[in-house]
């Protein structure tokens, strides 16, 4: 549902604010979004506000001018920097999503200034007074993509569906790794937490049956030492000719590597999104969470509908999503003991016979990049 409170004074914007103050794979899902922008205002100053953290998904993105960062806990003198940078300085301000700090960024970027806002019954309902127009966020039977494009659809311009990986024109490790090793494929074994896990034993059981298929196994993970340690841990389980990047790489990097090898493999984590963003071949590993809101958007899926529906393995051009096994699947919480860093059941139980089905499906029938 879309509505507004006023119409928005500036036609024609000159300079344009997005706000996506969340993980990953949330700031990659806005590229959509911006290209729309970019299509429809392209000679106008294009900029972002993101975490510092989450900085590096957006490198390289043809359709941004300028990148804002801020710290993820910013002290006084970070906001005082950034409010008077911001202040009154763009035409448009676009808040991607619902919270108040971001909400508030966009109060003091323009006076012109769309937002995704919480339900009705929920007790921020007071943010529709402040934006010209708006559109509500659903957290259940909208893909994240196609609810970043209403906002678009708010000023009048075309969706573009397009999802943007981050890119870079120097990667010498992809070269080597090309140069060594032309058949590889990439296993992104660690979310950011716990609960989208799936199996040491499961990840083992195909890093030996893709070895046996003769293909490279490449490990990435994210640096921080938690994930070192727990890819570390599937790294002894694999055979010995097993690669392992992670923590190596920048994700520009990561991301030429990723576009360059024959398969993907990974759970619900920002990586799976930017993978699926590059064209290859990806599986999916989903338990808990919403496929209709947060699965990979195919690559070339240009549709304002919900790729994926809400239960079932299933596959649409590039993704082959395979969901844990349960009644509750997709029960929408933290792990089954609602916090991040409980397990998951769906996932614990989810069996090998699966995965290696998917495998043969997008080895032997791979979508076409063109």
């Amino acid at each position: 549902m879309k509505t507004a409170n006023s119409d928005i004074e500036q036609k024609n914007p000159k300079r344009i604010l997005v706000i996506i103050m969340r993980h990953l794979g949330d700031v990659l899902l806005t590229t959509p979004l911006i290209r729309s922008l970019r299509a429809a205002y392209p000679t106008a100053q294009l900029d972002t506000l993101v975490y510092a953290n989450t900085r590096a998904i957006l490198t390289g993105n043809p359709d941004i001018s300028n990148i804002i960062t801020t710290p993820l806990k910013p002290t006084l003198k970070n906001y005082l920097s950034l409010i008077k940078n911001i202040f009154r300085s763009y035409d448009l301000a676009i808040c991607c999503q619902t919270g108040d700090r971001p909400s508030i960024y966009a109060l003091l970027a323009s006076r012109n200034r769309i937002a995704e806002v919480p339900p009705r019954q929920e007790k921020d309902w007071w943010k529709r007074f402040f934006f010209n127009k708006w559109t509500e966020f659903d957290d259940i039977d909208t893909h994240t993509v196609l609810q970043h494009l209403q906002l678009a659809d708010l000023i009048n311009v075309h969706r573009q569906f397009n999802v943007i990986p981050p890119q870079t024109l120097h990667n010498p490790m992809l070269l080597d790794l090309q140069a060594k090793h032309p058949n590889y494929a990439v296993i992104h074994a660690s979310p950011m937490w716990i609960y989208k896990r799936w199996t040491l034993n499961g990840w083992s059981e195909i890093g030996h049956y893709l070895h046996n298929r003769g293909i490279t196994l490449v490990l990435s993970g994210a640096p921080q030492q938690d994930e070192q340690d727990y890819v570390n841990e599937i790294c002894n389980l694999m055979p010995k000719e097993v690669i392992n990047l992670s923590g190596k790489t920048t994700l520009p990097e990561l991301a030429g590597i990723i576009a360059n090898a024959k398969l993907f493999i990974g759970p619900d984590t920002g990586i799976t999104h930017l993978a699926a963003a590059t064209g290859i071949p990806v599986i999916a590993i989903y338990g808990p969470t919403n496929p209709v809101k947060w699965a990979p958007w195919p690559y070339q899926y240009q549709q304002n509908k919900n790729p994926f529906k809400i239960t079932g393995s299933q596959r649409l051009n590039n993704v082959y999503l395979v969901q844990g096994e349960a009644e509750c699947v997709p029960c929408h919480q933290e792990g089954c003991d609602r916090h991040r860093l409980s397990h998951s059941r769906c996932l614990d139980t989810l069996p090998v016979e699966k995965v290696r089905h998917a495998i043969e499906t997008m080895l032997n029938n791979a979508p076409s990049k063109a």
